[in-house]
């Protein structure tokens, strides 16, 4: 979850209303494999041989307000439209995706009759009933169920982002999907979207990633990794003025293309892993202030280049190992 071939299919059956069935019920129904499956790495923060242990991505599962609250990265659900839902995307990607959630060496994947009955109550609106779950850490101004979330630094930046930016017909990435890529809002309210090759992989060429240009003022995650992209790409992205999120794992781009990126002033995740990208490009992210995670495993770059731009951006997690 050939199976990428499989997996629109099987999405489709998934979202596909059942008549003649109560609504689903949370907390009997959906809370136990999430539990299971999810709340080992996305609960509250606690000590583990003397360090703490933070919820990842800090998407809080142990409690309602956490799920409406979203992780670091905005909202991980929406009601009522589970196939654009981001859980639902990680849990029926690829089980060799690096996405793929639970990982294969934390948790039992969810069964697709998990699967199904997942989407099948956000489908339905999401309604947690009367459980409220963990309320350790909950702000006090937040109601038990998530109700009034306050408004989280990402969502804030993605807010002003928005400012004046209008919203677009699905037509105009016509383009995008015809060359293998994905397009998905990053909320029904959203003019900012998601661009997403990996599925392609390899078949995602500099041509096909150029078909971005047309919506190009509107994204804000883009993901090529593991495509064929070469630095020829990365002159298309560094004209992607809003662009949050960038992944680029397990590609070939180098040094050279990190020199692009230096104008991407929004940006705030960057993925290198399996890059060749090394020191003297990380060297060239040392004016991105605004990033938050940089992840260099098996790149090109040593501990010392990734301890370097870490002083260079004191408020960045430089993930090396």
């Amino acid at each position: 979850m050939n199976f990428r071939k499989a997996l629109p299919i099987l999405l489709a059956v998934a979202a596909a209303p059942v008549f003649g069935q109560n609504k689903v019920n949370f907390e009997k129904e959906i809370w136990p494999f999430i539990e299971k499956s999810c709340v080992e790495c996305h609960k509250a923060p606690y000590e583990e041989n003397g360090r703490t242990k933070k919820p990842k991505a800090g998407l809080r599962l142990d409690g309602a307000w956490g799920w409406v609250a979203g992780s670091e990265n905005g909202a991980v659900f929406t009601a009522g439209e589970a196939d654009d839902s981001e859980m639902v995307v990680r849990v029926t990607l690829p089980a060799d995706d690096d996405d793929f959630m639970p990982p294969t060496d934390k948790a039992d994947p969810l069964t697709p009759e998990q699967i199904e009955l997942f989407k099948k109550w956000i489908n339905e609106g999401a309604d947690f009933g009367g459980w409220a779950g963990n309320l350790e850490g909950k702000p006090k101004e937040v109601s038990n169920t998530g109700a009034k979330i306050p408004v989280s630094e990402i969502q804030e930046t993605y807010k002003k982002l928005s400012e004046g930016l209008k919203p677009f017909e699905e037509k105009a990435w016509e383009g995008i999907t015809a060359a293998g890529g994905r397009v998905m809002p990053l909320s029904d309210s959203s003019p900012l979207v998601s661009v997403d090759f990996r599925l392609t992989g390899e078949e995602a060429t500099d041509e096909k990633v150029g078909s971005i240009a047309k919506i190009g003022d509107h994204v804000a995650h883009l993901d090529l990794s593991k495509t064929a992209i070469t630095d020829a790409s990365l002159a298309q992205v560094a004209e992607l003025k809003r662009l949050v999120r960038l992944d680029l794992h397990q590609t070939k781009i180098g040094d050279a293309s990190i020199s692009q990126l230096k104008g991407l002033s929004n940006l705030r995740y960057l993925n290198l892993y399996g890059t060749e990208v090394s020191d003297a490009g990380l060297k060239q992210l040392e004016g991105l202030k605004n990033l938050k995670n940089v992840y260099l495993w098996n790149s090109k770059a040593t501990e010392k280049g990734a301890k370097a731009l870490e002083k260079a951006l004191p408020g960045a997690k430089v993930n090396f190992k």
